[in-house]
């Protein structure tokens, strides 16, 4: 990120704290899938895969 990809998000009428909020949530799912694959976890056999049914 650069402050030009920042004034990007502005101009489409994101406020500081929902970039900030943003960042945090991709954060925090990026760090807890790469502890989950890290441990062999496996998806819960319930969940629907994406774009299926």
């Amino acid at each position: 990120m650069t402050p030009r990809d920042l004034e990007a998000l502005r101009t489409h009428g994101l406020t500081d704290r929902a970039i900030h909020d943003a960042a945090q949530v991709t954060g925090f799912f990026n760090y807890i899938t790469r502890i989950a694959d890290g441990l062999g976890v496996e998806p819960e056999d319930f969940i629907e895969e994406w774009g299926e049914g």
